[in-house]
């Protein structure tokens, strides 16, 4: 699970030196999280404790504009794009219920966002939908189709709106038309990648990523179609349940869906029209807002940073590497995101003059880019201390004190130049795409050029500290030997 997966990088790399915290997301949620308690206390406070909340929740309100205007991104709208059928959409949605203080344009680089039509502050609400809007598996269970797929075994409550969905968008007199006629006719993710794309990223992450995806994908469809088609003509129309509107609709419910927590405590995978134009951001101004407001029974976007006049407003995705943000949104987020990370897996009996690594026989490290690490120095290199440690174990049965001494800096020297080797090797991998001609490119090929391009800085910025590594090492080594 991708949950699982920001967790395990978090607890991997630990912090990020320079910064203080892990990612801007992480202390965006944490201050606010002081901010809820605090009001809390407020709430049963004694007077003399007042003056004190007070001081330390505006005290934390300044840290969060600081951070708001650090990472504060200049958009550019192109005003020649007409959101017609998109200002329709808001204009149903507030017939039914919905509030926005954000209006819908064409952010370059971006494609349609959400911009904030007046200065909002820490805890303002942006936008607010009723949950008599959303669209989840509650319709599938009034529809005809119901009674067809609740028979089939293993059929999920996701997979049952996805079909939902297929047919509901060309329902002329559906409820969600508004809806389903903003939606694209190609959403552009890395599943619907041509050949040429696939083929530039072979070797990659991103191409074992996209290959797995669509694999499941067209077994699922298979063992769906052209069977139910075939004894329910009526309820599912095989000109409307093709592969590539099964296609359509995974990026659909891939990129738009959010999993939201209802008043009843039920978890329910949702579209929540409107709402779908807030785009993700590695320093959103949302970060909670998965749970039904069970008074308003609404869903409540609520800020967590300021938001300016004429900003984008974004919320966050989740904590996503970048392959599988173009696998399933696609797109690459601007800036350094924490968790575009390398695996490394080995087995450590494998390796010459290794005994047992203490973690596993079998074992899964990372890297990432040198430039988030805060230590470059001597028995650290930029580089996870995890593998560090490992690696050292695997070479040698006694216990590894980070002392120069001339046995230590050998150790190193000998890891440092096989982690070279390893990343040169990758990086050559990595080179095919440098004539690319971006302008006359098609979508696909370009965005497969942007994720080489991250990977060459990060593997780049990896061989740079191994070099500076290695370098260091021997200069230690030769003071060692000086003094024999």
């Amino acid at each position: 699970m991708q949950w699982a997966f920001g967790m395990q990088v978090e607890l991997y790399f630990g912090q990020i030196g320079g910064l203080g915290f892990y990612s801007p997301r992480n202390e965006m949620e944490a201050q606010n999280f002081i901010l809820s308690l605090i009001k809390s206390a407020l709430s049963h406070h004694v007077r003399m404790q007042t003056h004190a909340l007070q001081d330390l929740r505006d005290a934390l309100i300044n840290r969060i504009h600081e951070l708001g205007t650090e990472f504060k991104v200049e958009n550019k709208i192109d005003i020649n794009y007409k959101c017609d059928k998109e200002k329709c959409l808001l204009q149903w949605a507030e017939n039914n219920g919905a509030k926005t203080r954000l209006q819908i344009a064409y952010v370059e680089g971006a494609g349609r966002g959400a911009i904030a039509m007046e200065d909002m502050e820490v805890g303002d609400i942006a936008m607010e939908i009723p949950a008599s809007i959303t669209i989840s598996e509650d319709l599938v269970y009034k529809s005809d189709m119901y009674q067809v797929l609740e028979k089939i075994d293993g059929m999920s409550s996701e997979t049952m709106s996805l079909l939902w969905s297929m047919k509901e968008r060309h329902n002329c007199n559906s409820q969600f038309k508004m809806y389903f006629d903003t939606l694209p006719e190609n959403f552009n993710t890395g599943l619907s990648f041509g050949v040429e794309a696939i083929m530039a990223l072979d070797g990659t992450l991103l191409f074992e990523e996209i290959m797995q995806a669509k694999e499941h994908l067209r077994v699922q469809y298979d063992e769906l179609f052209p069977a139910l088609s075939k004894d329910h003509p009526d309820i599912f129309p095989p000109e409307l349940y093709t592969w590539e509107q099964f296609l359509w609709a995974c990026e659909l419910w891939y990129s738009n869906s959010m999993k939201i927590m209802f008043a009843d405590g039920n978890l329910k995978t949702c579209l929540i029209p409107v709402a779908g134009f807030l785009n993700h951001s590695l320093h959103p101004h949302i970060v909670h807002y998965g749970k039904i407001d069970s008074t308003t029974n609404s869903l409540k976007f609520r800020l967590s940073r300021p938001c300016s006049v004429g900003e984008q407003c974004c919320l966050s995705y989740g904590n996503f590497s970048g392959s599988h943000l173009i696998t399933f949104y696609g797109f690459l987020p601007q800036g350094d995101n924490p968790y575009d990370v390398i695996p490394l897996d080995f087995e450590v009996d494998q390796v010459d003059t290794m005994v047992e690594c203490p973690l596993s026989n079998w074992t899964t490290h990372m890297v990432r880019g040198t430039w988030l690490s805060e230590n470059q120095n001597i028995f650290y290199y930029g580089l996870p201390s995890p593998l560090l440690d490992c690696l050292r174990s695997a070479r040698s049965q006694m216990p590894f004190a980070k002392t120069l001494i001339k046995a230590n800096m050998e150790v190193d020297k000998e890891i440092l130049e096989d982690l070279q080797s390893t990343f040169n090797a990758m990086m050559e991998n990595l080179s095919d795409m440098d004539s690319v001609d971006r302008e006359s490119s098609s979508w696909d090929v370009k965005l497969a050029s942007q994720f080489k391009e991250m990977q060459r800085r990060i593997v780049s910025s990896i061989l740079t500290s191994c070099s500076t590594g290695i370098k260091l090492v021997e200069h230690e080594l030769s003071k060692c030997k000086a003094e024999e």
